[in-house]
Order: C-alpha cells, then sequence, then structure tokens
C-alpha cells in the first residue's frame, strides 16, 4: 500500500492516459455513488478501465462502475471519473487522493466532485441537491490528510490556505443554473468520515451540532489535495436519505443506490449548465 507517490509516479500514470486519447481535459468531474449515469452524456468518449491504469485505485463499491470517461461534454473537454476509491475499502489516503494528482499533472484547471451523501439537516429531503459551501474534515482532523509526507513543491506549498476550498464563482453560477433549470439546491456543509458503517443517531446529533448538514465518505480528501495544487473546486452533494436523529429508521446501501437514480438527471442538468457558461 503505497502512503506516498512521487511526481515522476503520478507523470508515469498521466503519461499513460495521454497515450489512449488527444483530448487535453480542462475539467474533472469526480461521480459517487449512483450518481454515474452522467458519464453517458459524455461525447465522443475515450473509455479506460481503471483495472488498465496502472496504481490506479480500483472501487469495489457497488455503485461505481470504475471507468475513466475522456472526451467533450457541452464542447467542454473533460474527464470523468466514473467512481472512485475510499479509505474504507482499504486504500491508503494518498491512494484515494492519486487520481486528483493525476489529472492535474493531465491539465485540469477546475473540479466537479460528486457525492451521495446523508442527511444531517433535518430540513433536507431525500432527491435534494446540496451545494458543498464548505466542508469538516473530520477525517483529516484524526491524521489522515492527504497531504501528509513529503511536499511536492512542484504542486503546491507545505501548507495550502482552505479557507476558500470552494471556489465562490462556481458556487454562484450553480446557483443561478438551479434557478434557471427550477431545480431546488440546498447550501450547506459537508463532513467526510471514514465509514463503512453508517452513523448512529447519538453520531449524527453530534455531527448537527459541530455545523455539518450532509454526512459522507468521500470527497475532503480530493478536494484538499485539488486545492493544494491550485485547482478551483465545485462540490455537490446529492442528499440521499433524511436525517435519522431518532433512530427510527435504518440505512441502507441500497437506499443510496436508489436515490441515486432520482438525483443523476439533477446533477446532469445542474453540471451540464454550469460547463456551459465557463
Amino acid at each position: 500500500m503505497s502512503e506516498f507517490y512521487s511526481l515522476e509516479q503520478i507523470d508515469s500514470i498521466a503519461n499513460f492516459i495521454r497515450s489512449k486519447s488527444n483530448d487535453h481535459p480542462q475539467v474533472g468531474i469526480i461521480l459517487g455513488s449512483g450518481l454515474g449515469a452522467l458519464a453517458a452524456s459524455v461525447d465522443l468518449p475515450t473509455i479506460i478501465p481503471y483495472n488498465e491504469i496502472p496504481a490506479w485505485p480500483i472501487s469495489t463499491v457497488l455503485g461505481h462502475q470504475s471507468h475513466l470517461v475522456i472526451g467533450k461534454f457541452e464542447n467542454i473537454e473533460v474527464i470523468v471519473l466514473q467512481g472512485r476509491a475510499h479509505y474504507y475499502e482499504g486504500y491508503s489516503i494518498a491512494q484515494v487522493a492519486l487520481p486528483v494528482r493525476v489529472l492535474q499533472r493531465l491539465g485540469i484547471e477546475i473540479l466537479i466532485v460528486t457525492n451521495a451523501a446523508g442527511a444531517v439537516n433535518p430540513n433536507y429531503t431525500p432527491g435534494d441537491l446540496m451545494l458543498i459551501t464548505d466542508h469538516i474534515n473530520m477525517i483529516g482532523m484524526a491524521g489522515l490528510n492527504p497531504l501528509r509526507g513529503p511536499n511536492l513543491d512542484a504542486l503546491g506549498p507545505r501548507f495550502p490556505d482552505m479557507s476558500q476550498a470552494y471556489d465562490k464563482v462556481l458556487m454562484e453560477t450553480a446557483r443561478k443554473v438551479a434557478t434557471e433549470e427550477k431545480i431546488k439546491l440546498q447550501e450547506g456543509v459537508y463532513i467526510s468520515l471514514a465509514g463503512p458503517s453508517f452513523e448512529t443517531p447519538a453520531d449524527l446529533q453530534f455531527l448537527r451540532i459541530i455545523g455539518a448538514d450532509a454526512v459522507g465518505m468521500s470527497t475532503v480528501p480530493e478536494v484538499i489535495t485539488a486545492r493544494h495544487g491550485g485547482t478551483r473546486v465545485l462540490g455537490i452533494s446529492g442528499i440521499s436519505n433524511k436525517a435519522n436523529l431518532d433512530g427510527a429508521t435504518i440505512t441502507t446501501h441500497k437506499e443510496v443506490l436508489e436515490a441515486g437514480q432520482i438525483l443523476a438527471p439533477k446533477l446532469t442538468t445542474l453540471i451540464r449548465g454550469v460547463l456551459r457558461r465557463l
């Protein structure tokens, strides 16, 4: 299990991907659980299975198709991760963040991260989209920061500022698109836990007290890595289940995937609109 990657290792993977496609992606998109349908909208796609990419972490989770899709979406050259790896699958935090490093070396300027998240805010309803305005790095607070280890000075500083992790211009663009397309867009703070168990009611009460609106098991390590390298980030959560603050319901992964069928069309419309305005 790799704890750190050198620039040479990252560039080797990027060069492999370049050998498979003539596109020069400007925008990277990471699709969360049950949200992979968006990749079908990419025009003239080059599809690379993760298991063909050297050292690339392969998702073992149902609802993550494990394909890299390169092509055009709204006339913007994009590279789409149809599924992601998670820390709870047994990968190191460096492996979880590796794809973002590779995307940066491929030249992306913007990263759009999506996820399926559980509601912590009791006002959220399954099927809502939530614009991520900030995050709480619970995994990183426990020491699992993707920037741990030797700093890659060519990519970013030893101590990157995270006061504006999510790009204000991109957020405003997403708001305008949501209004025009009549998409209900919640806004809130995403908190990342290690997983894979879902939260207890006491967990959720605690997360609510400290300011979280939605909870998941991904995204934050990718965002930290992106910002370290100067990549602009737009984050969107698909709310997959109601806040279970009283323990009255049982949360399942099947529920998450079913919610994805409702969320994916909204997410596709929202991202289309954002890309159209770049």
